[in-house]
């Protein structure tokens, strides 16, 4: 449908795409990742034809249309209600009907028969294309992707940025392109809309591309990772889960192979010193000069999980309650959002507040921190000092300041060494932490945002969406740092997999009540299944987010137990029989060995991922070899000690 062939792209001196391939199947399911900054958005324009390539091409069937949902969107603005601007995907039917009923008001005064025949004609065609039902099917989108049917009538203007995104979504939907280009959909979705994009996605008759670092999202809804890394496009057979485990195998396989010629490297060059002053080596020495020369340097493996290596302290510890709402109550007009409500949370609850947008989560998030009013009593408990992430927040970052300085500020007592290692957590490393905020990209800023919270030595942290314009890295690093965090914190998401990893207790908003369930994500869902209610994510479990288990075959039975030492021969067949097996099980290793460096060659190819499963298939023989070569190493140890008993 769409073959991609050396595609290069360069941003100034630097080659986002180098030689990058890729072919897009009609159907296929992929989902695009890699760091931020790699290009993922850029290639999407690629695609679309906004951006030209340096090199390489990219060519399309004549019959592939492309609808694309990209961050521009959020600005588009209309006085049309949200319903008439969604059902401008149905262009022809829209034009029909407008013939139609220009025919029809001119038969009020002037009957004739070209009209009728005119009328006839266009009629025959709009029921052809199904137009007597497309205002029902834009309402039936609409509405799942939260819009209330009262809604549909309003104007476009009169909504959010991220309401906004949600019409052009549907617009997209009911244009139904052969290729479906979604760049960071769910920034902008609930948790019930975004299980609902999942389930339509999955349907879904055309190919989707989903820019995403949802990692449920991509689980679910995705048949192919193309993941952008390196200036190339790397592909997997399989949704994230199956990337994490093969992106495992082959950092394992490469970091083995890299290894083993940097040996080989290493006894050449130690060769070529020695003997290069000797005329008798002179040919050896520059034929392994040559062959340094000629050789294909495996690259090192680069470890993308950061880690991070810096503990999160404050100094005054709070009392035991941290946060009291009683008998509150808010609305917005006749939007009633909380009424007489009453929540508490000790010190080191970690809480997930979700739900469905319109609940009033961010209401909530603002009355804990004090900036919105409402009724009834807000107390905060005794030593208790808080911090408010939201996206917002990122306006009030100095844009003259550089990274350092605008840290500095958040905590004057730290030193430039300690500012640094925190930037590092975040992945700024060198010189990147003397950048100006005015340069930096939305995800980076987010990035700055979060460490400046980090540090500000609360105890309490309320966090508004903070995953939102993270890459997968920089939301995993805001986990480890969030599980290492010995405060308390309410946190608005709508990324499972974030919430799944960092909150103990959950909070969801039920008859304008604050209700809280003791346990983790995911127990909370099983428990709404026991109770038979709708979840207020989605009406099913929660996929486990954890890779699934390598395939492996069961293992050889092994004839390796350790035998009781035997008493010493009278002659020597049973020390031969002995010597026999060692050398036979030597034989086999060496045999094995030899199968698992082919496999590992096979494995290292890209055509081997091309199929799944082909790869299943070598990925099962791979683990098979390894596991023989374990159990005849250890039948070989108990050989030995049997021999040496013997020989006593």
């Amino acid at each position: 449908m769409i073959a991609i062939t050396n595609l290069s792209y360069y941003l100034g001196d630097r080659a986002l795409y180098d030689g990058a391939s890729l072919h897009i199947k009609p159907k296929q399911k992929i989902g695009l990742i890699g760091l931020n900054g790699t290009g993922k958005s850029t290639l999407l324009r690629m695609i679309d034809g906004e951006y030209q390539p340096d090199e390489g091409s990219i060519s399309k069937s004549g019959d592939c249309t492309i609808g694309f949902l990209n961050q521009d969107l959020l600005s588009y603005q209309s006085d049309e209600s949200i319903l008439s601007v969604a059902m401008q995907a149905f262009e022809r039917q829209n034009e029909l009907q407008a013939q139609i009923d220009k025919v029809l008001h001119e038969m009020e005064t002037n009957y004739r028969d070209e009209l009728v025949d005119k009328l006839a004609r266009a009629q025959d065609e709009f029921e052809a294309l199904d137009g007597y039902s497309i205002q029902a099917k834009a309402e039936a989108i609409l509405e799942g992707l939260g819009f209330s049917t009262e809604d549909l009538s309003q104007p476009l203007r009169q909504f959010s940025g991220g309401w906004r995104m949600r019409v052009m979504l549907a617009k997209l939907l009911l244009q139904k392109p052969a290729l479906l280009m979604l760049d960071e959909p769910t920034n902008h979705l609930d948790l019930p809309s975004i299980q609902w994009v999942e389930k339509y996605v999955q349907n879904y008759e055309g190919a989707v591309i989903v820019v995403s670092h949802d990692r449920e999202f991509l689980d679910n809804v995705v048949d192919t990772i193309v993941e952008v890394s390196g200036g190339k496009l790397n592909l997997y057979s399989g949704n994230y889960s199956y990337y994490e485990e093969e992106k495992e195998l082959r950092n394992e396989i490469q970091r083995g192979a890299y290894e083993n010629q940097q040996a080989k490297i290493r006894q050449t060059e130690r060769f070529i010193e020695r003997f290069k002053a000797k005329a008798t080596k002179a040919r050896q020495v520059q034929s392994r000069v040559k062959a340094l020369d000629r050789m294909d340097v495996v690259d090192e493996v680069i470890d993308e999980n950061a880690k991070v290596h810096f503990r999160f302290q404050f100094t005054t510890q709070p009392g035991r309650h941290v946060f009291q709402l009683e008998d509150a109550s808010k609305a917005y007009g006749e939007k009633l959002i909380l009424d007489h409500t009453n929540i508490s949370m000790e010190r080191g609850d970690k809480i997930a507040l979700i739900g469905a947008n319109g609940r009033g989560k961010s209401t909530v998030l603002r009355i804990v921190a004090g900036t919105e009013k409402h009724k009834g009593v807000r107390r905060l408990g005794h030593n208790v000092s808080f911090t408010f992430y939201a996206q917002h927040q990122l306006e009030s970052l100095n844009v003259a300041h550089n990274l350092i300085e605008e840290l500095k500020y958040a905590n004057p007592n730290k030193t430039e060494t300690e500012l640094r290692t925190v930037l590092g957590c975040f992945l700024f490393t060198n010189d990147d932490v003397f950048k100006k905020i005015k340069v930096l990209s939305g995800g980076e800023k987010s990035r700055v945002a979060l460490a400046k919270v980090l540090l500000s030595q609360a105890n309490f942290l309320l966090l508004d969406e903070p995953t939102n314009h993270l890459d997968m890295q920089s939301v995993n690093i805001l986990i480890q740092a969030l599980q290492q965090y010995e405060g308390s914190y309410i946190v608005v998401s709508h990324d499972r997999y974030f919430v799944e990893n960092i909150a103990t207790k959950i909070w969801y908003i039920e008859d304008h009540q604050i209700k809280e369930y003791p346990g983790t994500y995911e127990e909370y869902e099983l428990w709404l299944e026991e109770r038979g209610l709708e979840s207020a994510v989605s009406d099913k479990a929660i996929v486990s987010s954890a890779p699934p288990p390598k395939s492996t075959a069961a293992p050889a039975p092994s004839n390796g137990q350790k035998k009781e030492p035997s008493p010493k021969p009278e002659n020597q067949r049973a020390l031969k029989q002995a010597q026999k097996q060692v050398e036979e099980l030597e034989a086999t290793i060496t045999d094995l060995e030899s199968q698992k460096k082919k496999l590992e060659t096979q494995l290292a190819d890209p055509a081997s991922y091309s199929e799944k499963d082909t790869l299943d298939e070598l990925n099962e023989k791979y683990a098979n070899t390894r596991q023989k070569i374990a159990d005849a190493t250890k039948a070989w140890e108990v050989a030995m000690l049997e021999a040496e008993e013997l020989e006593g």
